[in-house]
């Protein structure tokens, strides 16, 4: 088992703790609310943590707020699982014993569909940017907030489920460019380009308004459901994945341009 920091796991154990006994009154109103209303199937989270008091109060949490949560803390049964079992969505640490998070990402990315959320040690960058690269749909890092991770799972679970037939806009096309929301399909010239969902969302909030600038702060609020912090750098990771997939110059790029200390915008040549 990979070993872990004493003094990490002690902080965000205990940010868990107090994060959790502030909001133990909402969770109980909460509880309470749905209780009075249609019991509707519930979303099945696959929690994969090596820590086990973490996972606990994580599953605790989570359950209160109406998921089915099955944890898990080995890596390799972890992969086994998620080959055999059907989950809605996956909350992913990078640090397993067994096989790590990465690897289990890289694994299971191409055939399964649903969001994968990967847990990443508190400012380490190089975890962020290999767990966009691998295939996860966002990231956030330790110690973890319980309502920002409800609210991002929220998000996530919400726009995977969209079939796109509830906007007027289905389809969207640029300069070669072909965005199509019903089947969340993209296309360069004809040519198939395969984005994540995350990276299909920020495409698309991009088309909605392209040549126009979108700040930072509202690409993140409509992509996480929380405000931006000014320090989280997943949309820029994002963008820059992007324009990988996408062929974009990342020197020069002509399609998803950078406004210095403002945001980004879809260029379009009219």
């Amino acid at each position: 088992m990979a070993e872990q920091d004493p003094n990490r796991v002690l902080i965000g154990t205990n940010t868990w703790q107090a994060e959790v006994a502030a909001t133990k009154h909402d969770v109980s109103q909460f509880l309470k609310k749905v209780r009075t209303m249609t019991p509707v199937e519930k979303q099945r989270l696959f929690l994969v943590e090596d820590d086990r008091e973490l996972a606990s109060m994580v599953s605790d949490f989570l359950t209160g707020n109406g998921f089915e949560v099955i944890v898990e803390h080995d890596g390799k049964s972890a992969l086994s699982r998620i080959q055999s079992e059907s989950f809605d969505v996956i909350v992913l640490d990078i640090g397993l014993p067994g096989m790590d998070g990465i690897s289990i990402c890289r694994s299971v990315r191409s055939d399964y569909e649903g969001p994968i959320l990967m847990l990443t040690a508190r400012g380490d960058e190089i975890d962020e940017v290999v767990a966009l690269e691998v295939g996860a749909d966002d990231y956030m890092s330790k110690p973890v907030r319980p309502h920002a991770l409800l609210a991002r799972l929220r998000v996530h679970l919400r726009r995977s489920s969209q079939s796109g037939t509830d906007s007027a806009t289905t389809r969207i096309t640029i300069d070669g460019l072909v965005i199509d929301t019903t089947n969340r399909s993209v296309l360069i010239d004809g040519v198939s380009i395969d984005l994540t969902t995350a990276e299909f969302d920020l495409l698309w909030l991009l088309a909605q308004s392209a040549g126009k600038v979108i700040p930072r702060d509202e690409l993140y609020q409509q992509l996480h459901g929380v405000r931006y912090d000014g320090l989280d750098r997943s949309i820029d990771l994002r963008v820059s994945r992007l324009r990988k997939k996408i062929g974009d110059d990342p020197v020069q790029p002509q399609r998803i341009k950078s406004v210095r200390s403002v945001g980004y915008l879809l260029a379009t040549q009219s």
